[in-house]
């Protein structure tokens, strides 16, 4: 069997070769070479026999690639800012107004939850008012006042002109016993001014006075000075308007010179007006220690019960209800009680004319007849009486007389 192919030209008459001639056995062979020849060829590129692992591209690190791959990134996030500028903008400004609605709307809900507001009267309230106000009055009318803001006893007889001290100071002791009074015992002395015993025995404060108490007891008026550093002779009597004779003959000094940390006994002299106050417990502590705000001041305002024109006879301090509420100055409470008004209150006598109210608590922990030292925790902020939100009503009595608080706080 032979097999022939033809080859066309276009451009040649058509023509006849003769190709090269196979046998059918040689065919079948050629046939059989190749089948195994593409099997072979499928079985190389196979996965089943073969598997080619991916492996890391290392490019080698530059300053210059670095940069340049950082450019490339903060220009096309310039790009981008610029191109969405307007819908940045407004983005920003739906996230600043909503946190200031938010912040407004959480300081409005906190604000009308504990800080005081307008209150609508009840007549019957303006009875209690009255009632309580007449209850302080008898109250800080009781014990006598025998002294001036000087500390000078105002019973007995000053000589007007400054007597001449020449002789040394010398000191007795005396034992204190119940219902003595600063001032008494400085009258049964023969001393004039208070503020000799307050210094003399460093007393800090006199309602602290306790019977088995020892004081020193000078034999004449004056008060006792600590030598600072670069004091001398003719500053301190200058500063007292002493004379330096006096100074030399009362604390017996043969030399002008002083040192650091020497006491001196001043003749004639007195405490200044405020640390005299101090010492007698007219300097009176905020009531509230923790955080509070002033929500309506001593004197005339819109009352908010009448919501007319009205004397306000105390302060007010606005916090949270539970904070505590401390003593002012050391004192016997006298009262303890609930009415329509102040809701539950104390009263406090701290002596010397001066009385304190404290109102609207939600709870009262001092007792009738307790003893308090200035701080002791007498009670806890509320909104009892009339009041829409928690706070305490802060009031003061001096010798029968209210006084703004703020003029006795320190």
């Amino acid at each position: 069997m032979e097999i022939i192919s033809y080859v066309q030209d276009n451009s040649r008459a058509r023509s006849f070769r003769t190709l090269k001639t196979f046998s059918l056995p040689e065919l079948q062979f050629r046939h059989k070479e190749r089948s195994r020849s593409a099997s072979l060829t499928t079985n190389i590129f196979s996965t089943e026999l073969k598997s080619f692992g991916a492996q890391k591209v290392r490019s080698d690190f530059s300053i210059r690639t670095f940069f340049k791959t950082v450019g490339g990134n903060v220009s096309d996030a310039a790009s981008y800012l610029i191109e969405n500028i307007k819908m940045i903008g407004i983005i920003t400004a739906i996230a600043i107004a909503f946190s200031a609605i938010l912040f407004v709307s959480l300081s409005l809900v906190n604000h009308h939850k504990n800080h005081t507001g307008p209150l609508k009267l009840q007549i019957e309230g303006s009875e209690d008012i009255e009632a309580l106000n007449k209850l302080m009055a008898n109250f800080a009318l009781e014990g006598k006042i025998d002294y001036d803001e000087t500390g000078n006893l105002l019973d007995v007889d000053i000589p007007s002109v400054k007597p001449v001290f020449t002789q040394p100071v010398t000191f007795q002791t005396y034992k204190v016993r119940s219902g003595d009074t600063i001032s008494g015992i400085a009258k049964k002395f023969g001393l004039t001014n208070i503020s000799t015993l307050i210094s003399v025995n460093d007393i800090g404060n006199v309602r602290q006075l306790a019977a088995g108490q020892k004081l020193k007891i000078p034999s004449i008026d004056g008060i006792v000075y600590t030598v600072k550093k670069g004091d001398s002779l003719s500053t301190i009597t200058g500063k007292y308007k002493i004379s330096l004779e006096q100074l030399l003959d009362v604390n017996e000094l043969t030399s002008e010179t002083l040192t650091a940390g020497q006491q001196l006994f001043l003749p004639g002299a007195a405490m200044d007006a405020n640390s005299l106050r101090n010492a007698m417990g007219e300097l009176f502590r905020m009531p509230i220690a923790a955080k509070f705000r002033w929500s309506s001041p001593y004197g005339y305002r819109i009352d908010p019960i009448a919501g007319v024109k009205s004397f306000h006879t105390g302060t007010d301090m606005a916090c949270p209800t539970g904070t505590p509420i401390l003593a002012a100055m050391s004192g016997k409470v006298t009262t303890t009680g609930i009415n329509r008004v102040y809701g539950n209150y104390v009263i406090i006598d701290h002596g010397n004319g001066y009385q304190t109210l404290y109102a609207h608590m939600s709870k009262i922990i001092a007792s009738k007849g307790q003893w308090v030292s200035q701080g002791t925790r007498i009670g806890l902020v509320g909104s009892t009486g009339y009041s829409t939100g928690p706070h305490l009503h802060f009031t003061v009595y001096k010798k029968g007389k209210l006084v703004d608080p703020m003029t006795v706080l320190k």
